[in-house]
Parts: structure tokens; sequence; C-alpha cells
């Protein structure tokens, strides 16, 4: 039992010395071929690498072959002082695309990469025009910013008199209540009041200029039909002018608004920057200054704050009956000025497309104008004209055969206030000593003497009001005012002449005044689409004459009613 116990003993301890032997040379064979298997998958690692920098030298060779075949940017070229003088032309190059590290064994990313956004270019311009934008407001044409100007209207117009003067109101022939006229109302649309036209803005040297130009459809048809078959309204010239600006210095020439126009900022032609009023009267208000006029004007900018300006303007020897305003009447023997040598109103019409009257020097205005701020301006304005004629009469005539020349001069002010927020206040206002004209023509600017000598007419107007915004509606209201001096001469045969003497006709006011409100509602407005708004106005107008005859009516009077539907043009010019 021993003997069994001792072999079996060592059975067993030779069977666990095998098995431990077994086992040491297993474990040194296993980590071997373990070793082996990570040499080999480092080998395909590295291989793995090598492939992926592979990959990345042919994908910058074929970006860089793409980028060769397009389109090369162009430098701007730039001033000694460094000035932008024309578009670049900009191409969007492919942003870069960046590898993303393999993270598996096998090589396949884990996400994908992002691209770079796109950037637009100005080509290193400081030019608005010249730069790339989404969405302009603008059109762009070389390196300059081109920009619609004008709206569409359509007007509806009401009068208790039948004026005949359309949708602008001819203030000092408003019809007597014993007049045929007088005892019929009218009723209009018209189209007449809409604008079209273009501005071009641009740098150039450090210098900016502006052309601007805008018609309207108000001229002077020949056609017999409009009211008939076809409302064929004639385009007429408003404005068209060129702007020049460096540093100081302005420089304008062309036809204009006048600078004797009230400004509502600085001394700049553009209309916004102008007071005309807000009315749907394209006759505007009974006492404003205004005309649109040729010449030429050069402006100071001593700051930002205050303008001077000096501007010579066309001439007009003016004897009234322009806009229904009143005539001087001329000496027996010298009638014959009218029309000649003195514009009554009549002289360009089918027969002479251009005036005639001659002229001796452009009218000098001078102005400057303070803004403080954005929410105050004001305003002060001199004018100088300058009348020579040559009496025609012969032998022993008074004056026969003699040049008689007269200078007229005026002062116009104004002050324009936001008193509150959206809350302004208006006044201008106008004397003169001959420059009646400017008052839309109401008042003449000379009379004639029985031998010929010129004597300027004494006139002046107002208007003051208030404007105010209430979110999408502007509020308007207005007092104009014109009186007119009596300027009267004795004719060689013992009648007086001139204007407002004892036995004149009606049509010589002593006073026009107007009374008006109304509003300006913006229905929908988009930078892009443009806008649309309702405007109404009402109007009262009187007039009354020097000398009121027997049984005649003292004064008149008529009442308007506008109502508006219009349409803006998109457009905006950008900042400079």
């Amino acid at each position: 039992m021993s003997t069994i116990l001792l072999v079996g003993f060592g059975v067993t301890s030779l069977f666990a010395q095998n098995t431990t032997t077994d086992a040491a040379g297993a474990t040194a064979s296993d980590l071997d071929s373990l070793k082996a298997r990570i040499s080999e998958q480092q080998a395909q690692i590295k291989k793995l690498q090598q492939a992926v920098d592979e990959q990345q030298k042919l994908l910058e060779r074929a970006l860089q072959t793409t980028a060769a075949t397009q389109p090369a940017v162009q430098p701007v070229a730039k001033t000694n002082d460094g000035t932008a003088l024309a578009a670049a032309s900009t191409t969007n190059v492919a942003a870069p695309v960046r590898l993303v590290p393999a993270l598996g064994l096998g090589g396949r990313p884990d996400s994908l990469a992002n691209p770079e956004p796109q950037k637009t270019s100005t080509g290193g311009s400081q030019n608005p025009c010249e730069g790339d934008n989404p969405s302009p407001t603008f059109i762009r044409l070389g390196g300059t910013c081109i920009v619609p100007i004008g709206f569409m209207d359509l007007t509806g117009l009401w009068r208790d008199k039948n004026a005949g003067s359309s949708i602008g109101t001819n203030f000092g022939s408003i019809p007597y209540n014993n007049t045929t006229n007088a005892k019929n109302s009218e009723f209009r649309f018209s189209p007449q009041n809409s604008r079209i036209g273009f501005r071009v803005d641009g740098d150039w040297l450090g210098t900016h200029f502006i052309g601007y130009n805008e018609f309207d459809f108000l001229g002077t048809s020949g056609a017999t039909n409009i009211g008939v078959t076809n409302g064929a309204f004639v385009p007429r010239l408003r404005l068209f002018w060129l702007d020049v600006r460096k540093g100081k210095v302005e420089f304008l020439a062309g036809q204009s608004w006048s600078m004797l126009t009230p400004n509502r900022n600085g001394i700049s032609p553009l209309p916004g920057d102008l007071f005309y009023s807000q009315v749907m009267d394209v006759n505007y208000m009974a006492g404003l200054t205004w005309t649109r006029q040729p010449g030429v004007r050069v402006l100071l900018h001593p700051s930002d704050k205050v303008t001077f300006g000096v501007s010579f303007e066309n001439p007009d020897q003016y004897m009234g009956g322009s806009a229904g305003g009143g005539a001087a009447i001329l000496p027996a023997a010298l009638t014959g000025l009218a029309a000649t040598q003195l514009d009554n109103g009549g002289t360009i019409g089918t027969a002479n497309t251009v005036l005639t009257t001659p002229t001796v020097a452009p009218d000098i205005i001078a102005k400057i104008a303070i803004d403080p701020t954005s929410r105050f301006h004001f305003e002060v304005a001199g004018i100088t004209s300058q009348f020579k004629i040559w009496n025609p009469n012969t032998g022993a005539a008074l004056g026969a055969g003699q040049h008689f020349s007269a200078t007229g001069a005026g002062i116009q002010a104004g002050l324009n206030v936001e008193v509150v927020k959206h809350l302004r206040l208006i006044t201008t206002n106008f004397w003169t000593d001959g420059d009646g004209r400017y008052l839309f023509g109401q008042a003449p600017d000379v009379i004639v003497r029985s031998n010929g000598s010129l004597s300027p007419v004494h006139a002046g107007g107002t208007v003051d009001g208030f404007e105010a915004t209430l979110k999408k509606t502007l509020l308007f209201a207005y007092y104009g005012g014109i009186l007119i001096d009596r300027d009267v001469a004795i004719d060689t045969t013992g009648k007086p002449v001139g204007y407002g003497y004892a036995g004149s006709a009606n049509s010589q006011n002593r006073t026009i005044q107007e009374a008006t409100f109304g509003f300006n509602q913006t229905v929908w407005k988009n930078p892009r689409y443009g806008a649309i708004s309702l405007i109404g106005q009402y109007e009262y107008a009187t007039r009354n004459p020097w000398v009121i005859a027997v049984g005649a009516p003292r004064a008149t009077h008529d009442n308007t009613i506008y109502f508006d539907v219009r349409y803006t043009l998109p457009g905006s010019i950008p900042n400079f």
C-alpha cells in the first residue's frame, strides 16, 4: 500500500513538473508571437501615416492648380496719398480644406472638417461704391454709386372754385366771387407731380462729387387732347447740377434750387436738406422764397457747424404777371418794353422757347448757416440784382434814347428748431426792394416811370409753422403770407401808373395769405423695395387787392383738398 502511495506520489510529482515546464515554454512562445504582431501593426500604422501624408500633398497640389486657373485679383490703383482710384476686380478664393487626423487604425475620421467661411473683399478701397455688398441700395458704375431718384404719384384735387391751375395754386389769381369761375368747382386726378431722376456719388483724389438730376411732368404740352384721349404730360427739368467738395471748400454748377431757398441743414443743395414745406401743392407756400434756376456757387466750411456761401444765379428783369401775380402797368409811351426789355411772365412760350429779355449781371446771393446741433438751424441770406433798360423813344419824348439802371436788394432769415423730440418749429422771412420774383413771381421787381427810369418794388413774405412726427405719421401745419407795397408814378398823360395806384385792377394784390395743414402716412417701407405713403392736405388761400371798385368784392378765397398715393423708389447712398 505504501509502495502504491509512493508510486502515485512520484507520478503526480512528475506530471506536475512536466506541466509547469510546458506552461513556461508556452508563455515564452506567446510573448514572442505578440511582439511580432505588435511590430507588424506598427509597420502598418507607419504606412497609413505615409499614405495620409501623400494624400495631403496631392490635395495641396490640386488646390494650387485650381487657384492658378482662376482670374487673378487685380490690385487697387492708388494715388501718392493712398486714395483709391478704381474698383478692384475681386474673386472669392475657396478656403483651404483642413484634414482631420485618423483616429482609428482604419484611417476613417470620426468627424468631417467644417470649411472656413468665404469672405468678401473691398480690395482695400475706402470707397463704398467699390466694395462687394450682398444687398446694395445703389448701382455701381466704375468707382461711383448711382441711386435712382423719384416717386410715382397719383394726386387727387378738389377746389371749391375753378381756378384752372391744376395741382398748383396760383395764389395771386384766385377767382373773385362775382366771376364765372367762382361759380364752378373742380376735381382732377393727376400724375404730374411724379419725379424721376438719378444721383451719382464718388470719391476721386480725396474729392467727393455728386451729380444730381431730377424731372417732373409739369411741363407745358402742345397737345390739345390731354383730357380727351391721352394724358401725355410732358417731362420738365427741375434739377441738373454737379457738386464737388474737397476739404473745407465746395463748388456747385448747374440748375439747382436757388440759394435763397430756406435750408434745413447747412447750405446743402439736396432737396432733403431744404425747406419748401411738406405740402402737396406743387407751388408750395405763399410767402416762400424759392426758384430753381442755373448758376454757380462757392461754399466754405470752416467747421461742421458753420457754412458760408456765395452764389451767382440767373437774372431776370421781371415786371410781374407770372403764375397769377399782378403785373405793373407801364407808361403809355413805353408799353413796348413788356416782353422785349422786361419779362411780363409771357416771354417764354411756343413763340419764344428761351428768355429773350436783356439782363445785366447775375443775381448775387450770400448766405451763412449755423447748425450747432442737428436740432437747430439758423440762416441769414442777402441778395442783390441789377436792372437796366433803354428808352426806345426818339425826338423830344421824355428820356428818349437814354439808359436807366436800378439795383434791387433783399434779406432772408430763417430758423428751424426741434423744440422737443419729433416736433420742429419753423420760420422763414424775406423783405426785398426789387426781388419780388423770388416770392413765386407774385410781386414785380420794378415799375417804370414816365421817362423810363426804374423803381424797385417793396415786398415781403413769411412762412411759419410746425412739423411733428408720430411713429409712421408726419403732421404739418403752416401759415404763409405775402405783402406787396404800393409803387406809383405819374405818366406824361397825368394818369398814375405802376402798382397799387388808384383805379388799378383788382389783380394787383396788396396781400396774399394761406393757412394749411396735412399729414403724410407711411403705409409700408422697406429699404430694398421702397415705400408706399398716403398724403393729405387742406389749404385755405385768400387775396386782397389794393383797389376795390364800387360793388366789387373786397377780397376772395378758395378751399382746396389734396389726397395723394405715392410709391417712392428704393435706394440710398452709402456713407463716404
